[in-house]
């Protein structure tokens, strides 16, 4: 049986969280893929492609701890209310999920109680540790969903709390050298998908960042480890 999250251990006091909802494309056995096979069970709608490599390197070049989700998003989605509709999704981007049509309430509760729950917990418990910490959100997003128009933003700051962070690091990248198209609530708007930074950082009142990636700057294990060390320069300012 798969686990709800690996836990990445600091190296230092740094306090600095960084953690991956959807970093996972993990279908636990008991599941049959949820009916999937061949490439759905590696694109997008799994999981969120190169971040785990993007959030092991930012770890490991500051030195602080981290939280990686130990299940795919089509199993249960860890950046959902468990009253979401969408928390265990029955189709995602055009793709029908056959292991999660018509599932009781005792079904969904299992998958909740097995995967959401703890992983949350443990998001709680990891945080609190650290006193105030910093807290880093790392996505990506699809270059080109099947519904909807290719996305020109390469890299998105999904903001509604901590706008002075984000703006502090959205300039750090006009300052510099790369030729990002750094977007605001793009391609996603904090304003509608944001419940973990809700859930965690805002009731404690601490700075945070919610990132989006597009996933062919990250798509190699090469590619997003470069991409780790240009965020870990850019955010040097911003975490002071």
């Amino acid at each position: 049986m798969s686990k709800s999250h690996e836990f990445i251990r600091a190296k230092n006091n740094r306090e600095l969280f960084i953690f991956g909802d959807h970093a996972s494309k993990e279908i636990p056995e008991e599941y049959d893929n949820l009916g999937l096979s061949g490439n759905d069970l590696v694109r997008h709608i799994a999981w969120d492609i190169g971040t785990e490599t993007v959030i092991r390197r930012l770890c490991e070049n500051f030195g602080c701890a981290g939280q990686l989700a130990g299940v795919s998003r089509l199993v249960v989605d860890l950046n959902r209310d468990v009253s979401s509709h969408s928390i265990i999704p029955e189709i995602s981007d055009e793709t029908v999920i056959p292991g999660n049509a018509a599932l009781s309430l005792e079904e969904k509760k299992a998958r909740i109680d097995q995967y959401h729950t703890p992983y949350h917990e443990a998001l709680a418990e990891n945080i609190d540790a650290l006193g105030q910490p910093f807290i880093l959100s790392v996505h990506s997003f699809t270059p080109k969903p099947r519904m909807g128009e290719a996305r020109k933003t390469d890299i998105g700051l999904l903001v509604k709390e901590d706008e002075h962070s984000a703006a502090q690091l959205h300039d750090n990248f006009l300052s510099v050298g790369h030729s990002y198209n750094v977007g605001m609530n793009e391609p996603y708007s904090a304003y509608d998908l944001n419940y973990t930074i809700d859930r965690h950082a805002v009731p404690r009142g601490l700075r945070h960042l919610a990132i989006e990636i597009r996933q062919d700057h990250i798509d190699t294990e090469e590619k997003a480890n470069e991409m780790a060390d240009i965020f870990t320069k850019r955010l040097a300012s911003v975490l002071g």
